[in-house]
């Protein structure tokens, strides 16, 4: 299945299209008007027992239960999956039983990612160009996500589905996000019949501020508990409940964690687990796990680093009270990373438990985007000191080291651990032009598809596939019109061709990318790409050509060599751009704006709702 297709219905009819090879019928939905009923009444009596019970949707037979996992701000190289010295035996064991997808794309920012996943559209396509809290008046901007557009719970949900959203949103409208609505782009008002997580790009991870379906969700702070830890139990507590009210009913469950975005907040364990484990610092670090992960295969054996970023200093060049501060930062990062991992087992056991796992597929992906470059240069440096001089300010993170990752810590890791997590791609999130903004790990775990245990591959998937390949996978009915709103085109390609086939060639053979006016072009195979420098005319950027079937992390510029090919791939580019609304460019992201901060259970704005 590539694209849905859609037909014709009066307006009066809500119809279901059957998209499978050699099968189109014709049903009728769980949303539909009042129906009318034709047969007279007083022909039946009390004996007869003729009325047939009232509708209810119909799952497909055998319907697996889903379970969708999306973290946040992960690189590519920073889970062990994957060849990073964080511990996740949670997704190893995933991908054991399970595949590892090597070429799989993000958008680079996490609004923008997560509306493309959730949907099957380009982020543009349903208005998430930017975050929510950057929205702008202009198509593809506006932050308000078409109904035309259905996400994947508002399908499942038309065949017999639950689902559940639980953890990070991040895609309601600003003006909506409050107690007093609209309510209607809240995720129960996007198919998800629970919700239990928070509306921000973060929040606090003791001090949370959630929200349980549109209601504002009590915490009590008093007992310690880690936001990861209350998204896992809310995760089990509505499959049992929904298992005990309906065994067997399948579930749609898409679990959104935090992890790893700011605030870096962890359990002090979690940190103290990973003690001098990253005192090499973040040059051999880099090293290390790109011959991780050719020995793994997730990245090919000809593969060399791209230089350290010019913004980076060397590891050696740093005094000892800075490498203490930084590799404490990492310490806290991985065991942040690790947490999470061991929370979603957590969830992952539980369903094992009520003999549901092999009627699941769980689909993993490690990071909404690359590691962020939107980092403190010195982490745990306190308020206040921002005009100390440098010697100052270390002197002071090292004082307050013990708090980096800690309950009070608001940081991330600086910015030489995050272009090491994305090794071996240059560049971060928000670089939509390159792979280190874009590229993250994908695991699929799904025993009744998937026969090759811990296998690889390595053809081209983009988020937009993953909503084709759950309705493939399901056989689930995809409608022509939900809640009265006639359905648009799905824009993704299921790899569902490739579960079973590792030569597979690739279906999604075209792509494009943008955030921020940076960009970039995918063709068969070919990447066209431009870095957009903040504050400049973006007809000025300049742009440059990869092959990347033969490489993998854009080393070698082939635009002086084939001129006419790049000019051909910016073509497309612009034919794509216009398309899917990518203009006007916009590149100011971050205006002097309270909503786009953490949210904080114990700040004032918090108290308020």
């Amino acid at each position: 299945m590539t694209t849905a297709s859609f037909f014709s219905s009066r307006w009066r009819r809500i119809a279901f299209t059957i998209i499978l090879p050699g099968c189109s019928c014709i049903c009728f939905a769980q949303h539909s008007p009042l129906k009318q009923y034709h047969q007279d009444p007083l022909e039946y009596d009390t004996t007869t027992k003729l009325f047939r019970t009232a509708y209810l949707p119909k799952t497909p037979a055998a319907a697996p239960n889903i379970v969708l996992i999306m973290l946040d701000d992960v690189g590519f190289s920073t889970a062990g999956s994957f060849g990073g010295i964080a511990e996740t035996p949670v997704f190893d064991s995933l991908a054991r039983n399970g595949l590892k997808y090597t070429n799989f794309h993000t958008t680079a920012l996490c609004a923008p990612s997560r509306a493309a996943l959730l949907t099957g559209r380009n982020h543009h396509s349903v208005n998430m160009g930017h975050f929510t809290e950057t929205a702008f008046d202009a198509p593809g901007y506006d932050s308000y996500m078409p109904f035309e557009k259905a996400t994947i719970a508002e399908v499942l949900r038309e065949n017999g589905y639950n689902s559940f959203a639980i953890g990070k949103w991040h895609l309601t409208p600003l003006a909506d996000r409050t107690a007093a609505g609209p309510f209607n782009r809240w995720p129960t008002g996007r198919g998800f019949d629970r919700f239990y997580g928070f509306l921000e790009s973060a929040t606090d991870q003791y001090y949370p501020v959630l929200w349980e379906g549109i209601t504002r969700a009590p915490v009590d702070t008093g007992l310690g508990k880690h936001l990861n830890t209350l998204l896992a139990d809310k995760a089990i507590q509505y499959i049992r409940q929904q298992q005990q009210a309906a065994p067997g009913k399948p579930f749609f469950l898409y679990l959104a964690p935090g992890a790893v975005h700011s605030p870096l907040q962890v359990d002090k364990q979690w940190i103290d687990k990973y003690k001098g484990k990253f005192d090499m610092g973040w040059d051999k670090y880099r090293e290390a796990v790109l011959a991780n992960q050719k020995r793994l295969g997730v990245v090919p054996a000809y593969v060399s680093l791209p230089p350290r970023n010019e913004k980076v200093p060397a590891w050696e060049s740093l005094s000892d009270a800075e490498k203490k501060v930084m590799a404490r930062a990492m310490e806290a990062h991985a065991g942040f990373l690790s947490q999470a991992d061991d929370e979603t087992g957590r969830v992952i056991r539980f369903i094992d438990s009520i003999g549901q796992m092999k009627n699941t597929i769980v689909i993993v992906i490690i990071g909404d985007n690359g590691a962020t470059k939107y980092t403190a240069e010195i982490p745990g440096v306190p308020e206040g000191m921002e005009d100390a001089g440098r010697e100052e300010r270390v002197k002071a993170a090292l004082n307050n080291i013990d708090n980096i990752g800690r309950k009070n810590f608001k940081g991330d890791i600086p910015l030489g651990w995050t272009q090491a997590t994305n090794a071996p791609f240059k560049l971060w999130k928000g670089d939509a032009n390159a792979e280190g903004g874009t590229h993250n790990p994908m695991i699929i775990y799904a025993p009744r598809f998937i026969k090759e245990k811990g296998g690889v591959r390595n053809q081209y998937v983009h988020l937009i596939d993953v909503w084709p390949t759950i309705m493939e996978l399901t056989k689930a009915r995809i409608p022509v019109s939900v809640n009265g709103y006639r359905q648009l085109p799905v824009e993704g390609t299921s790899f569902a061709y490739s579960l079973k086939n590792a030569a597979a060639k690739d279906r999604h053979t075209l792509q494009y990318y943008e955030t921020g006016a940076s960009r970039a072009l995918y063709k068969d195979g070919w990447k066209a790409e431009a870095y957009h420098y903040t504050g400049t005319s973006y007809l000025k950027d300049v742009w440059e050509l990869y092959d990347m079937k033969h490489d993998f992390n854009e080393r070698v510029n082939l635009a002086g060599k084939y001129p006419q090919k790049l000019k051909a791939l910016r073509a497309v580019f612009e034919q794509e751009a216009k398309k899917y609304h990518v203009y006007p460019l916009h590149d100011s992201w971050f205006p002097s704006s309270r909503f786009l901060q953490i949210s904080d259970s114990r700040d004032k704005e918090a108290e308020e709702d």
